[in-house]
């Protein structure tokens, strides 16, 4: 087990799901990153092998509570339809996550930057902005899957968007902040209105950006829901970017090639503690969707740098969810987990890091 976590009591097991006390039940979770979210050739556009019914199987028994599930929907859609084929081959991938006991995260994600028209290219009218069309797909790819799924178990769990949040050309940082929010609000509408379990289905809603810094200040306002107790608010954790990303230096700054000092700790944890202090202000609890070292480091400093961001999110009862796209649990059998993955496990269980929960 990665980590020990309370198992559902009967009434709850009854009763709809509450995010709060989802916390612990989707504690520690795992994506399954650059999969279907690839949009060279669908799955295995990106280099990975075919998910497999055994690797999910393996991540159950690895300890992993909940997976993290990125969708790229409009690449492969036809004229907006999500296809049959689409379907198909994700419900088969979702009903695997399901059978195991594990909880299952369904997003739209970068999916080519169609939501903030990201690609100046591609979308020079519209770049960074929440353009009429894609308020438009947005609207109806959350109708076509949220339909599509609404008779699911409640530990399907939707989320709206991935990082595509800044909207910087809507006119002000003040607009790019209400445009979010009207996005988000967009998602949780159109979903409930969906009706059955869709109705009361923990959803979870995007910070700016994604960030910890961005999402915590006064300016991010939460959308409104017509249910209290159902939604969590995802930010990602790749700070900083200098040691995280980098692996030679750039011409906008230099490779961070250490990590581990006062000022990192410093900064690992004011950044934590904002998003705690914004937690505990809005009553909502935090879904950390992404972390993960993205450049070649020291294996020491890789490890006490993720050791440290499960740490950190796990003492302040958020879901950390790793980012990982075959590094630390195998997609080719016999299927385990990396000697990395087993020793940050080793490294948690001395820490004596806190039960995530309320």
């Amino acid at each position: 087990m990665l980590l020990s976590v309370s198992p559902l009591s009967s009434h709850a097991a009854e009763a709809p799901l509450d995010a709060w006390d989802a916390v612990g039940l989707m504690t520690p979770g795992i994506n399954i990153g650059n999969t279907f979210d690839s949009t060279g050739a669908w799955e295995t556009g990106w280099g990975q092998p075919p998910v497999t019914k055994e690797f999910i199987q393996s991540l159950a028994r690895i300890g992993f509570k909940s997976v993290r599930l990125p969708v790229a929907w409009d690449t492969y859609s036809d004229k907006g339809r999500i296809t049959e084929k689409q379907f198909k081959r994700i419900d088969e991938v979702v009903n695997w996550i399901l059978e195991t006991g594990m909880f299952c995260v369904v997003n739209i994600h970068w999916d080519g930057g169609w939501i903030d028209s990201d690609n100046k290219e591609k979308f020079p009218d519209t770049f960074h902005t929440f353009s009429k069309e894609a308020e438009k797909k947005f609207r109806s790819y959350w109708d076509q899957i949220a339909r599509h799924y609404a008779g699911k178990s409640e530990k399907l769990l939707f989320e709206g968007l991935n990082e595509q949040t800044e909207f910087e050309n809507e006119g002000s940082m003040e607009k790019a902040y209400t445009t979010l929010t009207r996005v988000n609000q967009l998602f949780i509408d159109t979903v409930r209105g969906t009706g059955g379990i869709n109705a009361r289905r923990l959803l979870i809603v995007t910070g700016y950006s994604t960030d910890f810094g961005k999402t915590s200040q006064k300016e991010y306002e939460l959308p409104k829901d017509s249910i209290s107790g159902r939604l969590f608010v995802s930010v990602h954790y790749y700070t900083p970017w200098s040691f995280v990303g980098l692996s030679e230096d750039q011409s906008w700054g230099k490779m961070q090639s250490t990590w581990g000092g006062e000022e990192d700790m410093k900064q690992l944890n004011d950044l934590f503690d904002g998003m705690e202090a914004f937690s505990k202000r809005t009553n909502t609890p935090v879904y950390l969707g992404e972390f993960s070292m993205c450049a070649q480091k020291e294996r020491a400093l890789s490890l006490l740098w993720t050791t440290s961001v499960f740490h950190a999110a796990l003492k302040r009862k958020m879901v950390p969810v790793l980012w990982d796209i075959g590094g630390m649990v195998s997609r080719k059998s016999p299927y385990g987990p990396s000697d990395d993955l087993s020793e940050i496990k080793l490294r948690l269980r001395n820490m004596n890091t806190l039960q995530p929960g309320r």
